[in-house]
């Protein structure tokens, strides 16, 4: 999973205010390419269309703690992103937001609600796809993912 670099990649899924939320973490989400067909809907909305794979971004805040503390759950973030990745659609950026229970949570808890995250993703895309009469994008029904 590659790392979404730049200031107007975050702003841009941000913006989008697609999320899913848990009791320690909330995460942001956009599929690139979803507008217009054409690219031009993502480019104006400030993601840029570069590449198709899976993106991540992550928000630790110093709400969560010290420096040590938010770097500790960076590292968490980036683990269970990677476990996870699968669940979600291809195209998809990723904005991973700690919220301030966050550093003291359990890594099975963290493991089970990033799981549960991302198939909440795949689900609420697919569901997006299905209603624009197109199909998912990156969402198959082997995947185990439930629409």
């Amino acid at each position: 999973m590659e790392r979404l670099k730049s200031h107007r990649d975050f702003v841009g899924v941000l913006k989008t205010r697609a999320k899913v939320s848990s009791k320690d973490l909330v995460v942001h989400f956009h599929v690139r390419g979803r507008e217009a067909g054409d690219g031009a809907g993502t480019r104006r909305a400030g993601v840029s269309d570069l590449g198709s794979g899976r993106r991540l971004g992550l928000a630790v805040s110093k709400a969560v703690g010290n420096a040590v503390t938010r770097n500790a759950v960076k590292r968490r973030f980036r683990v269970l992103a990677r476990q996870h990745e699968s669940l979600l659609p291809d195209s998809c950026d990723v904005v991973m937001r700690a919220k301030p229970s966050t550093a003291g949570a359990e890594f099975a808890s963290l493991d089970r609600q990033v799981e549960t995250l991302f198939a909440r993703v795949a689900h609420r895309v697919a569901k997006t796809a299905a209603s624009e009469g197109r199909p998912g994008r990156g969402v198959r029904p082997e995947d185990g993912v439930r629409p």
